[in-house]
């Protein structure tokens, strides 16, 4: 069972920057796309950006041109920087990784921006 793993979640200010990342527990898995969600306690959880294999990128709205989704195919990580934060991007992000199919996720990181 392949795990993703998540880092860089915390507290920063209003204006301030964050990059998250995530990593597959193991290589040689196939990935169809990678992407970043978000959830705030008893709403939906959204998609926040996600890149495809071929390299094509799709934004929420409320965070074009704040964020930005890369990866590294060779290690098949994917990251998410995250600048000029606003307390609403308060949430619990979590990596969500497309493969055959399946829908695989981290187990969510929790970052809070204050005003």
């Amino acid at each position: 069972q392949v795990q993703l793993l998540e880092s860089g979640g915390g507290g920063v200010q209003a204006g301030g920057s964050l990059r998250l990342s995530c990593a597959p527990s193991r290589t040689g898995i196939r990935i169809d796309a990678m992407g970043w969600y978000r959830q705030v306690l008893g709403k939906q959880r959204e998609l926040v950006a996600q890149i495809i294999i071929d390299g094509t990128t799709n934004y929420a709205d409320s965070v074009k041109d704040r964020f930005t989704i890369s990866r590294n195919k060779a290690r098949n990580t994917v990251y998410l920087q995250m600048n000029n934060l606003k307390p609403e991007d308060t949430a619990v992000y979590y990596c969500n990784y497309k493969s055959s199919g399946r829908d695989l996720w981290g187990q969510g990181t929790q970052v809070t921006v204050s005003s």
